[in-house]
């Protein structure tokens, strides 16, 4: 019972959802409403969870030491500091947003800074050309890394044009190809929890 349980749940649910979106109904629209509010009362029930969990994993780093356990207090100092600020003066209290602008926003353009290291190096090694494939990206990617500076305009007035065309072209084209393909990814996997075949989200990872 504890797993044909949630499987019947997921069924039923899941595709009572998929059904009431093809019927205008007065009612079939306001059941479907319903459970997209009871889903996001789940949903906050799960960000205390996540909370919850973070604290628990902290703390027992802290009491075993382990390594860079430090970082580990400075985490859960901020965490109580912003969780009070927020249930004390709320989102737009004066300290809350003296926090979020003077700490969080630094940290996550810090974080950004650092990822534009990685992004450039994957370029390097995806613009590596060794395959014709690899050689038409680099090329695009030439062309329009010129095309979007000034001098590529004094070079050849046509570049912004050219790069204009692979934007929308070309790019668009491969954009939607991959977007296809994750729907696809997308629309197999909801039928495969929906059917009860992917069962992993129970914490078990197993498949029948």
């Amino acid at each position: 019972m504890k797993i044909i349980i949630p499987l019947m749940i997921v069924f039923f649910c899941g595709f009572y959802m998929l059904i009431t979106f093809f019927i205008p109904a007065k009612f079939a629209q306001d059941s479907s409403q319903l459970l997209q509010l009871w889903y996001q009362g789940v949903a906050a029930f799960f960000v205390f969870i996540g909370i919850f969990n973070l604290i628990k994993i902290n703390i027992d780093k802290i009491q075993r030491k382990l390594r860079d356990w430090q970082y580990s207090i400075i985490l859960l100092f901020f965490l109580g500091v912003m969780l009070g600020a927020g249930f004390i003066g709320g989102r737009d209290s004066k300290i809350f947003l003296y926090f979020f602008e003077n700490f969080q926003v630094p940290l996550g353009a810090t974080m950004f800074s650092l990822l534009a290291f990685f992004v450039a190096s994957a370029s390097f090694r995806a613009f590596r050309a060794k395959t014709p494939e690899a050689t038409l990206l680099l090329i695009a990617a030439v062309i329009v890394m010129i095309g979007r500076i000034p001098i590529g305009y004094l070079i050849w007035n046509k570049f912004p044009d050219l790069v204009e065309w692979i934007m929308q072209v070309p790019n668009t084209a491969a954009k939607r190809g991959i977007l296809f393909g994750i729907d696809l990814g997308l629309i197999s996997m909801a039928l495969r929890v929906l059917l009860g075949i992917e069962r992993s989200y129970m914490g078990g990872g197993g498949e029948k």
